[in-house]
């Protein structure tokens, strides 16, 4: 099954993602002084900024009218969502920063060439990170998944303060509702 709009999806014939216990380990972690490409064209080191950041990871972005990495990719646990999870960060944006956000990036394992068109394509207010390298993913041992001779990051939300991890939301779903409980999260913990 594999339901063919990237933005529309019933997410009652998605498996959900269980926790798998892979993110157990991140919270209290400092950041490695690690640099990555952004949609912006600027280097982010997310170990230097200071302040409350939000780092949503997620596998892969679609692309409109291409096929799917795999065909079963609906129904890999985790996989479906990362375009609506990332309009939803787009489109609470504003109050994401009212509620002190300082910085909020989107993260995966994807080309910054493939994340700059999405961004341009969605009208993102914020930069998305290129781990394509898995340099961070490995320094931090972030929960991964193996497609198509792929490594990707599983769905997951990182919450920053000073560049320690403080928080973290794993596993995600359903992927739209991510920066509503992101929002909701912020609200209640003021930094």
């Amino acid at each position: 099954m594999n339901q063919k709009d990237l933005h529309e999806v019933d997410w009652s014939k998605i498996p959900a993602p269980t926790d798998d216990g892979g993110a157990r380990h991140l919270i209290g972690m400092k950041l490695p002084p690690i640099s990555l490409r952004a949609t912006d064209d600027s280097s982010v080191a997310l170990s230097s900024l200071s302040g409350r950041s939000v780092v949503f990871g997620y596998p892969r972005t679609g692309e409109p009218g291409k096929i799917a990495l795999v065909d079963d990719w609906d129904m890999i646990p985790g996989a479906r969502g990362c375009t609506p999870q990332t309009c939803s960060f787009r489109d609470l944006f504003a109050e994401l920063k009212a509620a002190g956000a300082n910085h909020v990036f989107g993260l995966s394992t994807q080309s910054n060439a493939y994340q700059s068109e999405m961004a341009g394509r969605l009208h993102l207010p914020f930069p998305v990170l290129s781990d394509e390298k898995l340099t961070l993913t490995r320094a931090l041992n972030l929960p991964t998944m193996e497609v198509a001779g792929l490594t990707m990051i599983k769905r997951l939300v990182l919450i920053l303060d000073d560049g320690s991890i403080t928080h973290v939301f794993y596993p995600v779903f359903p992927p739209d509702r991510s920066a509503s409980d992101v929002l909701a999260w912020l609200k209640d913990n003021a930094a």
